[in-house]
């Protein structure tokens, strides 16, 4: 049997917490095979399936601190009202974007190699990113 390669993306809500403190929440018993001070969070998930928890929406389990610091990462302005946080990141992302084409424009030999009309679309296409990406910088100033 060969195993296929997956990746995703999730979005939580996380608390750190210990192992023996999220036990203690959940109203359980520390396994003894277990180190109750072991570093992590209380994970809520916001798409992970039906509560299982009266105290929660979503659905919550435990993770190691360095499992979950390795695939999760903080969402800029999550102290933000929702629609100011969807500001947030669509920043973030479209910075992200224009970074790699303009990394693309830059230094990939590749772009020498196109036609100068496509050369001329991808830079103009750029200066647009760039000033999109300066609107919503304006806009999250002022937050």
């Amino acid at each position: 049997m060969i195993a296929k390669l997956y990746e995703g993306t999730k979005r939580l809500n996380a608390t750190p917490m210990t192992r023996g403190e999220y036990n203690a929440y959940r109203g359980w018993e520390n396994p003894a095979s277990e180190n109750p001070a072991d570093g992590g969070y209380l994970v809520e998930y916001q798409d992970g399936g039906k509560a299982n928890d009266s105290r929660h929406a979503g659905y919550i389990s435990w993770s190691p601190a360095d499992v979950f610091e390795r695939t999760y990462k903080p969402v800029l302005g999550s102290g933000l009202p929702p629609h100011q946080q969807r500001v947030v990141a669509e920043k973030a992302e479209l910075d992200e974007r224009l970074s790699k084409l303009d990394a693309f424009i830059l230094d990939n030999p590749l772009f020498a190699k196109l036609q100068p009309d496509e050369q001329e679309r991808l830079a103009r296409q750029s200066h647009a990113m760039a000033a999109y990406s300066g609107i919503l910088d304006e806009r999250i100033v002022k937050f």
